[in-house]
C-alpha cells in the first residue's frame, strides 16, 4: 500500500507518541527512537510501509521478562481473526501485556475476543486519533507521578485515610490511559501555584 504524505506524517506522530508513552511507563526506549526524524522513519519503513510493520516489543527497565507488544492492525475494522493471531503470538512468546492502536472502534466480535483474552493478557485499546499528540505535554496538563504500592501505603498512613476517601480519577481518563493506570493505583498530581509555588493532590484510579 502506498501511503500519502499526510498518512505517513500521521503514523510518524503516532509512533513517536507511543515510544514516549512506553518510556514514561518504564520500558526501555532509546533516545534515538524518541528523537527519530520523519525522514529516518520513512527510511526505516520504506515508501510502501504497512501498519503491521510498525509493531513494537519492549521490556521493562527493571526486568527484561516484563514485556509489552504494541500492534498496529492493518484492517480498518479489526476482526476476530486478527485478535486470535495476536493472542497466539503473545502466548507463544510469553508476553502478557499488549496495546492495540486501531483506526476505528473494534467490532463487537473483536471486543468479545479482547474480553476473552483478559483472563490471560492485559490488552489496551487506543484509537489512532488519541495518539496524534502526547497528552502529558499539553500546557494545561500538570505533572503526574505514579505511586508505588509502598508509597501508596505511606500516603494513606500519613493522612490516616482509606483509599476510597481519596479524590478519584477514571481509568479511561486520557492521562490514566497514557500511563496504563489500573484500578486501585494512586497518582500524585503536581500543579504550579502562583502563591505556593506548587500544589500537590492525589487521585485514586477507579
Amino acid at each position: 500500500m502506498f501511503f500519502s504524505e499526510d498518512e505517513i506524517s500521521k503514523l510518524y506522530r503516532i509512533q513517536n507518541t507511543v515510544m514516549q508513552m512506553l518510556r514514561d511507563r518504564g520500558y526501555l526506549v532509546g533516545d534515538f527512537e524518541i528523537n527519530m526524524s520523519k525522514q529516518d522513519f520513512m527510511n526505516k519503513y520504506g515508501e510502501y510501509m504497512k501498519r503491521e510493520d510498525l509493531v513494537i516489543n519492549k521490556a521493562k527497565r527493571e526486568s527484561s521478562t516484563e514485556q509489552i507488544y504494541v500492534f498496529f492492525p492493518e484492517e480498518v475494522k479489526v476482526g476476530v481473526k486478527t485478535m486470535k493471531t495476536y493472542a497466539k503470538r503473545l502466548h507463544e512468546e510469553r508476553v502478557f501485556r499488549a496495546i492495540l492502536v486501531v483506526q476505528h472502534k473494534l467490532t463487537n466480535f473483536a471486543l468479545n475476543s479482547v474480553r476473552e483474552m483478559s483472563s490471560h493478557f492485559h490488552v489496551e485499546i487506543f484509537m489512532e486519533s488519541e495518539l496524534m499528540m502526547n497528552v502529558t505535554e499539553h500546557v494545561l496538563v500538570p505533572k503526574h507521578q505514579i505511586l508505588t504500592d509502598s508509597e501508596k501505603k505511606t500516603l494513606l498512613e500519613r493522612y490516616a485515610v482509606k483509599e476510597n476517601q481519596l479524590p478519584r480519577i477514571q481509568a479511561n481518563d486520557p492521562v490514566s490511559k497514557y500511563y496504563g493506570l489500573q484500578h486501585g493505583q494512586v497518582i500524585k498530581i503536581i500543579r504550579s501555584s502562583e502563591t505556593a509555588g506548587r500544589y500537590v493532590t492525589y487521585r485514586l484510579v477507579v
